[in-house]
């Protein structure tokens, strides 16, 4: 069974105004270094992004930023962050931390954070990638995309066949354990079965 070894971080580059967000950023980027896998994400030093990388990088991880030219410009980077990557534009970005990243994880964000989640989610529903999707759901904040996206499935336009894969995990504590399950499981879909032998 392949091992996955990174996890993507999609968050706000602001805190929220619930002090809950802050506390989860902190504690997502302590697991993820707890567990021994690599945070990949959008490089920046403000908000819940600042956030998590920092708590990563304290509790030891390897955090891997991954930043576009006129951003760094701006000097909003974590210039402590294990490796930072500056790419040309957004789009250089997000392929770079799609490579880079064997599960992706959303936390509370902005109008980026939900089109960088729901990107992953519409490639995998088209079939190019089955890596794992988590909302980490702190105070309900994923409730609502995940009414629309059933309002979506009841109005017809997810049709069978065509689901939409993500887990939800309603604390920081499930999202590890929540991502090591699904990938265990697409990976056990892989396992070829072991095929008769011919009797000679």
């Amino acid at each position: 069974m392949n091992e996955f070894t990174s996890v993507c971080v999609y968050c706000g580059s602001a805190d929220g105004n619930d002090p809950r967000f802050a506390e989860a950023a902190d504690a997502l980027g302590k697991a993820i270094a707890g567990a021994g896998l690599s945070l990949v994400y959008g490089g920046g030093s403000l908000g819940l992004m600042g956030r998590v990388a920092r708590a990563a990088l304290h509790a030891g991880g390897h955090v891997i930023g991954v930043i576009p030219q006129f951003l760094h410009d701006r000097e909003v980077m974590l210039h402590e962050v294990s490796e930072l990557i500056v790419t040309g534009d957004m789009h250089e970005r997000k392929r770079i931390m799609f490579d880079r990243s064997d599960a992706f994880v959303a936390l509370p964000g902005g109008i980026g954070t939900l089109e960088e989640v729901v990107e992953m989610m519409t490639w995998s529903q088209l079939g190019r990638h089955d890596k794992p999707i988590v909302l980490a759901n702190v105070a309900g904040f994923w409730d609502q995309l995940k009414q629309l996206i059933g309002q979506m499935t009841e109005s017809g336009f997810i049709r069978p066949g065509w689901d939409v894969s993500y887990d939800v995990a309603e604390t920081i504590e499930a999202v590890i354990p929540t991502i090591k399950m699904r990938h265990e499981n697409l990976h056990a879909k892989r396992v070829p079965q072991p095929s008769m032998l011919r009797r000679l």
